[in-house]
């Protein structure tokens, strides 16, 4: 299993989450992103800086993406193909996302669309809270201890 991560709106907590299991785990975890970021030294953590566009990260992710692969991302059309294509999605709240709500997700986040192309203004999400960091880190741990299981 390898870590992919949508890094450019990946909060730098759960960054630090990742890069600490990556390297306590011996996991390859590579962050995709359209800007050059920092990440520790590590054989396991790498950068890869993809041209700036619409989806493009999204894509590259999809494009790499192994079977039973780990993607870390908030965004639910990215994870919807993740499913799809056999891997696991986490959101940095610590929402697994599955082939049971992904349909779910996806409806919910199209309505949203609507409301605001109609002006209603929906609000932004929620801060980032202790209880999403843990739900993140329990969700992260159960998938790399059932890897290491399985190997």
């Amino acid at each position: 299993m390898r870590i992919w991560v949508d890094g450019d709106a990946c909060p730098a907590v759960i960054k630090d989450i990742l890069f600490r299991a990556a390297e306590r785990t011996q996991t390859d975890l590579t962050l995709v992103a359209n800007q050059g970021m920092r990440t520790p030294r590590s054989r396991f953590i790498r950068m890869l800086q993809v041209p700036a566009g619409f989806d493009v990260a999204d894509n590259e992710i999809v494009k790499r993406l192994a079977e039973g692969d780990l993607v870390i991302t908030s965004d639910i059309p990215l994870a919807a193909e993740v499913i799809e294509k056999g891997g696991h999605a986490l959101s940095p709240r610590g929402e697994m996302y599955t082939v049971n709500n992904i349909r779910e997700r996806l409806n919910m986040r199209d309505f949203m669309d609507t409301l605001r192309a109609s002006g209603i203004d929906t609000g932004g999400p929620a801060a980032l809270s202790q209880t999403d960091r843990r739900n993140f880190a329990n969700h992260l741990e159960k998938l790399l201890t059932s890897r290491s299981h399985d190997s």
